[in-house]
């Protein structure tokens, strides 16, 4: 049996802009992600007998997460086999570190590093491109997920890409909630509140994107306004971490809700340690860092 392993990392949208909703209720999007350090640990094994994917860890909700046909770790998977005829028989371990559902990317990353691992395995592997487009089919933040660079800005349907150059690593606090935001409905919601005519894109020099002065000048997510608005929980916390980075006297900290939601972060060079006063119920907080590199795939038999 051949196994492939890597760490599969959360990301955050340093900016998200929702731009117009096409004919078929798509809406095409201008985003910087930025990968954590935080992440899963996915291990993909090929050569066995039929197919699987097991998933488990703290962050798991009690009723798990579903039917696993519906998973993207496993219907990446199953996009690959189409794609190319191979592996016939693979199962896929997970153990999720991710808060789940809360617009860090979490399933999303897992497809990635399926994508990532089979092709690393694979006796006749396919190129960068077509791994994107695979990834592509599976949802927005895939693309990004798929690709080895920690910090890319994006466009279209997410599936247009420029890597960037990494940032210097900051620290970064994530308040979770046990509950998540439905990202169709987020849509919606921005959709019922908007004029007729949506937002173009925003122009900028990439250069503004090589410094985190720069990326808080742009640092905005449109959802926030309509998924605090609906979730006083969420709006509560983003104003105590903006509090929380004014304190931390570092002009170019970085507070936002993290996606759809509904976790929110706060981002900055050096977050004070104490954190207590943001954490109420329902909420806990996780601390981690901005990635400096994407994890390597690891290949053994």
């Amino acid at each position: 049996m051949t196994t492939a392993r890597t760490l599969a990392q959360a990301k955050v949208n340093l900016f998200l802009r929702v731009l117009a909703r096409e004919a078929d209720g798509y809406h095409q999007l201008e985003t910087l992600f930025c990968r954590l350090e935080l992440g899963d640990d996915v291990v993909v094994r090929t050569g066995g007998r039929g197919r699987s994917l097991e998933c488990k860890g703290d962050v798991v909700p009690a009723e798990g997460l579903g039917p696993v046909e519906r998973n993207l770790a496993w219907r990446a998977a199953e996009a690959y086999v189409a794609a190319t005829g191979w592996p016939n028989d693979w199962s896929i371990e997970i153990e999720k570190r991710i808060p789940v559902g809360g617009g860090l990317g979490g399933g999303s990353a897992d497809a990635g590093a399926v994508l990532r691992c089979l092709n690393a395995l694979a006796p006749a592997p396919v190129s960068l491109a077509e791994l994107l487009a695979l990834a592509a089919s599976l949802g927005a933040d895939v693309p990004f997920l798929s690709l080895e660079a920690p910090l890319a800005l994006a466009w279209g349907r997410g599936e247009r890409l420029l890597p960037l150059s990494a940032l210097t690593s900051r620290d970064v606090l994530l308040v979770c909630f046990p509950f998540g935001v439905n990202t169709r409905d987020a849509y919606a919601w921005l959709d019922d509140e908007r004029d007729v005519t949506a937002p173009e894109a925003a122009s900028f020099s990439l250069e503004v994107l090589s410094s985190w002065d720069g990326v808080a000048r742009l640092a905005h997510n449109d959802f926030e306004a309509v998924v605090a608005g609906r979730h006083v929980d969420i709006a509560s916390a983003l104003a105590a971490l903006r509090a929380f980075t004014a304190k931390s006297g570092d002009e170019s900290a970085i507070a936002l809700l993290a996606g759809s939601g509904a976790t929110v972060f706060a981002l900055a060079d050096h977050l004070p340690m104490h954190d207590a006063h943001i954490t109420g119920a329902p909420s806990r907080t996780v601390r981690t860092r901005t990635a400096g590199r994407v994890v390597d795939v690891e290949v053994s038999d």
